[in-house]
């Protein structure tokens, strides 16, 4: 049942538009991007890769379209930088950071 549930999640993701909750502030602390949400009163940080993925996810930012960004800027396979966004995104919708529309 849970994986079932997790499969939904990842054609969700790898099919729909992402956007940022919009009760998350983001700031920039060095290479750091640290994000708050207002609703829980909880911190997270990312790093500087996950800081670049955050900053893309204007209106209408598409898994692929993101990974299209990270591969032009990033020497890394295609097939990691999709499966490394994947998660983080996967984790930011986990906890309300993110929402996905399909």
């Amino acid at each position: 049942m849970i994986a079932g549930l997790l499969a939904r999640r990842s054609e969700r993701l790898a099919r729909g538009v992402v956007h940022r909750a919009a009760h998350v502030a983001a700031a920039h602390h060095g290479a750091r991007t640290i994000l708050l949400d207002a609703r829980r009163g909880r911190y997270y940080g990312l790093d500087e890769v996950g800081g670049r993925i955050w900053e893309l996810l204007e209106p209408g930012a598409s898994l692929a379209r993101v990974v299209d960004t990270l591969e032009q800027e990033y020497d890394a396979p295609r097939a990691v930088l999709a499966a490394d966004t994947a998660a983080l995104l996967a984790r930011l919708w986990r906890r309300g950071l993110v929402g996905v529309e399909t």
